[in-house]
């Protein structure tokens, strides 16, 4: 009888993936309160008039998002890391990043 046996493939590329919609998610919090609080940012990130700061907010969220699954996908690729803590850092971000774009929130530092 031929015997199966099963690779166990790592679960790092997958745990950058999810780490890393949580950084973006809060980074695009990050510049949506900050753009309220500063003057300065809100202008630098105006990348196209028609939308306004929206186009920086999501593009520097975007980046954020990109960078991090690259270099921890570089990091974690033939590593297994701790599922569940990746997965509540996560949660705690994409909270967070909900939280900091959430109109009555950030329109109380205008």
């Amino acid at each position: 009888m031929a015997e199966i046996t099963r690779e166990r493939i790592p679960n790092g590329p997958a745990a950058a993936a999810i780490l890393s919609s949580g950084v973006g998610s809060a980074t695009i919090g990050l510049m949506t309160t900050g753009a309220v609080i500063s003057g300065g940012l809100n202008s630098a990130l105006n990348w196209w008039s028609p939308a306004g700061p929206l186009t920086g907010k999501t593009g520097v969220g975007v980046i954020a998002w990109l960078v991090t699954w690259i270099v921890l996908h570089i990091l974690w690729k033939d590593k297994d890391v701790p599922l569940v803590r990746v997965f509540v850092v996560t949660l705690v971000l994409l909270a967070l990043g909900l939280l900091l774009t959430f109109p009555p929130f950030f329109e109380a530092f205008e």
